[in-house]
């Protein structure tokens, strides 16, 4: 399964028909809609005059916080803290670009100019944004119903950890911060929504460039108040990128179909780029602190963690999961016994936060990879003999963390290696020993992090205390339906929703193997139809998940089409169809190559002659299969959870030098080693490292959703928020692999889509780190452009002074 095939999904859009929704146009008559924003990082809505914007010309109707309460329910979250959630703002605004009213017009033009004539009445309140503010007892409440701003606060405690940390040689305690970055996909959030009034009660369709995970369909059900099976949902075959922002746009799928309610007509929104950088989505910020208990070698015996995720204005579903989605590897790819877990998620006056390419991860790693350096700072030891002395060895597997996750395969001593000796880790030191002699900033950074895939949601039920849970929740199943028809062309329908991975490539490489048929002979289609396409409730394409859980769902759909094909085979042959196998488009006996049909006619016999088969089987020509692994379970009674079915491995190498004047950042070398179990196709993995890596150097040199004090946020256009282009990616790359498959997925895949995404931000943390301790500095948070550094060195400067 390494073939290097190139994707079939790249000319379709190299030559401008991609498919996106923007383009389509499924209902006549569809509306177009603008939404009226709030200004004001928190206020009180005293009053709306919707008046003269209904009576412009062309408006078909303007809703906001009356018909949203009259119609809708607030969101279902996952915690019972009081915090109601709704698409728009109700009693206040509580974010800059909360939707408080939707116009709904006959063009884009006439519902922007109609939004202007919109009349609310605010009374702004004091807002908060940083995280230990909000935390304080005088902190300016966003919920009133609240008893403060703390929605979710619990301690998990795993061993002796007290005792470790009083019988240890040495602690140490750090505390990082980790910045809120977004995912800037081309084609921003777009939805077309229509209500439609039956006889057994309303009926919601949508198109929406959603990307999952699909429990947010049960969760826009709850807030229209209609069965699941009264909502569907379509999405096309391109989205336009999401790296998971898009999973955020269902609220504005249920503010859309109000609209269409309201207008009697189905509405279209498309999202500027203003309004997603405004009040999109992005990754959580996070405030932590670290704490270890280790001895004389850097071995470390017990960890403290204190995780704060300043998730803005709302709890957002499927938010607390940028909180425990990582519960289970929290010790990461180290042998760490004992463990106590403090996580608590708070809102503020920022846009409310979500899934983003790696979420949880790259704050995880962050402050665990910058503690395992400060740990070789303080014993003065090389921070990889800090790694190779806790990495979890190769005869360990499988390995179970304190926290209940079930790590399947690996072998890290060995990746960590292959990452030094690809970059000349020594020949790196004895440079940089010359380097400082000249008096050069020059650094090397190494991260060491389990990459977990195909989660398992179970793991937001951590997030409120197990007797107040009610029904558990788990799981990690993926659903796929195979058919053929009587040409013998196989179709392959996936709900994995892919957003560019290459998700067709790899299934049509599947199916043509298993089948042992052409690749031309193999038709995947991505578009997901909640109405046709078989799904459940953890489908999606967030977390890694097609590699490990659709491809083994897709090869047991397979095998079983092909024994009713080796049926049929074997009528037309009069042979056994056990003795018959598939080559080259043909069924053939084993033991006599020149007796076959083709696969064609064995499938036409089953359409066309299902008389001639024999008793008892199946003129079936479509199969359906659920892959779904019993590792996958609900949290245990002690909050122990496998919070992912695989866990690959990223070792990474970064050396930079840091310009005197300018201050910029320039990375020298890097180097990193991706397990992911068995490659399925070494294209696609390479381009979905390549990939991670720009998206992480984006948070760690460029990007922030910086807010001013006074709650306004001060990034909403790409003037202010830098994203890297291809001159700044364009650093050396030395990639390499190692396979250890899983034992627990049907190919021994893992996912491998996020790794670097995590990694490579505390990399570069690490190697700036390293190339500023000559001068005091520490690292404790990102990004790191010129002007942080440049404030570093000068704080230094003015400490030394005093």
């Amino acid at each position: 399964m390494t073939d290097d095939l190139a994707r079939i999904e790249d000319p379709q859009l190299l030559t401008g028909q991609g498919r996106f929704l923007d383009d389509l146009d499924p209902l006549p008559g569809t509306l177009v809609a603008a939404v009226v924003r709030s200004p004001h990082p928190h206020a009180r809505i005293r009053g709306v005059n919707f008046e003269r914007a209904r009576r412009h010309p062309g408006v078909a109707a303007v809703i906001g916080p009356e018909e949203v309460l009259q119609t809708l329910k607030p969101f279902p979250l996952s915690v019972k803290t009081p915090m109601p959630y709704y698409p728009t703002g109700t009693d206040k605004t509580r974010y800059v670009g909360e939707p408080v009213a939707v116009v709904v017009a006959t063009d884009r033009y006439t519902a922007e100019d109609a939004a202007e004539l919109v009349e609310i009445d605010y009374e702004p309140l004091e807002a908060v944004v940083r995280t230990y503010e909000a935390m304080e007892a005088n902190a300016p409440r966003l919920h009133d119903s609240a008893d403060s701003n703390v929605a979710t606060d619990r301690t998990f405690t795993f061993g002796e950890v007290d005792e470790s940390f009083a019988k240890a040689q040495h602690t140490v305690s750090k505390r990082y911060s980790f910045p809120r970055y977004s995912s800037t996909p081309m084609e921003c959030s777009s939805v077309i929504a229509e209500w439609r009034e039956t006889a057994d009660g309303p009926e919601v369709t949508t198109w929406a460039n959603f990307h999952g995970p699909f429990s947010m369909v049960q969760v826009v059900a709850g807030a229209l108040n209609i069965p699941t099976s009264r909502l569907r949902l379509i999405v096309p075959a391109d989205i336009g990128g999401s790296f998971g922002i898009k999973a955020a746009i269902y609220p504005y799928v249920a503010l859309m179909a109000l609209a269409s309610k309201h207008a009697g007509r189905p509405v279209r929104w498309t999202e500027d780029r203003l309004e997603h950088m405004l009040s999109s989505s992005a990754g959580s910020d996070r405030e932590m602190t670290f704490e270890a208990a280790f001895d004389d070698q850097g071995v470390i015996s017990a960890l403290r963690v204190d995780l704060i995720d300043n998730v803005g204005a709302y709890m957002r579903p499927p938010e607390p999961s940028t909180l425990y989605r990582c519960f289970g590897s929290i010790t990461g790819s180290y042998r760490i016994e004992q463990v106590q877990i403090r996580a608590r998620a708070v809102v503020t006056n920022k846009c409310p936060t979500g899934l983003n390419r790696g979420f949880g991860g790259q704050q995880l790693y962050f402050g665990l990879e910058r503690l395992i350096d400060d740990i070789g700072l303080e014993l003065g030891l090389d921070p990889v003999e800090v790694r190779r002395v806790n990495l979890i060895g190769k005869d360990e597997f499988p390995y179970s963390t304190p926290s209940g996750g079930i790590y399947d395969s690996g072998d890290y001593q060995t990746a960590l290696q292959m990452v030094l000796d690809a970059a000349d880790y020594e020949g790196l030191r004895e440079e940089q020993r010359a380097a400082r002699e000249r008096g050069e900033l020059f650094g090397i950074g190494v991260a060491t992090i389990t990459d977990p895939s195909a989660t398992n949601i179970g793991y937001v039920g951590l997030a409120t205390p197990i007797h107040n849970r009610g029904r558990g929740k788990s799981g990690s199943t993926e659903h796929v339906r195979v058919s053929v028809d009587p040409q013998g062309i196989v179709t392959v329908l996936l709900g994995t929703v892919p957003q560019g991975q290459g998700h067709a490539t790899v299934a049509r490489q599947i199916v043509a193997d298993r089948l042992g048929l052409p690749l031309t002979q193999v038709r995947p289609r991505v578009e997901m139809d909640t109405a046709t396409t078989p799904w459940t409730i953890s489908t999606g394409s967030y977390s890694s998940r097609f590699a490990p859980l659709l491809t083994s769902a897709l090869i047991e759909a397979t095998d079983r089409l092909g024994e009713s094909i080796r049926i049929a085979g074997g009528v037309l042959l009069q042979a056994d169809p056990a003795d018959l196998e598939f080559a080259d488009g043909q069924v053939h006996v084993i033991a006599d190559p020149g007796r076959s049909v083709s696969f064609r006619h064995a499938a036409g016999l089953i359409h066309w002659d299902p008389g001639s088969l024999p008793e008892g089987a199946s003129a079936r020509m479509y199969e359906e299969a659920a892959f779904t692994p019993p590792q996958s379970k609900a949290p245990s009674r002690t909050d122990q959870i496998n919070s992912s079915l695989c866990y690959g491995f990223v070792a990474e190498l970064v050396a930079c030098r840091i310009d005197p004047e300018t201050l910029q950042i320039k990375i020298e070398t890097l180097s990193t080693v991706h397990d992911a179990g068995t490659i399925l196709n070494a294209t696609l993995l390479n381009g979905q490292i390549h990939g991670a890596l720009v998206q992480a150097l984006g948070g760690a040199l460029y990007e922030e959703m910086t807010y001013s004090d006074s709650g306004q946020p001060t990034a909403t256009t790409f003037m202010d928020y830098l994203c890297p282009t291809s001159a700044e990616s364009s650093f050396p790359l030395i990639s390499n692999h190692l396979e250890t498959p899983s034992p627990l997925t049907t190919l021994g895949a893992k996912g491998s889509g996020e790794g670097s995404s995590m990694s490579f931000p505390v990399a570069i943390a690490n190697a700036v780190a390293d190339a500023l301790s000559p001068l005091g500095i520490s690292i404790d948070s990102l990004p790191l452009h010129p002007n942080i550094i440049h404030r570093l060195i000068q704080a230094n400067a003015t400490k030394e002074g005093n």
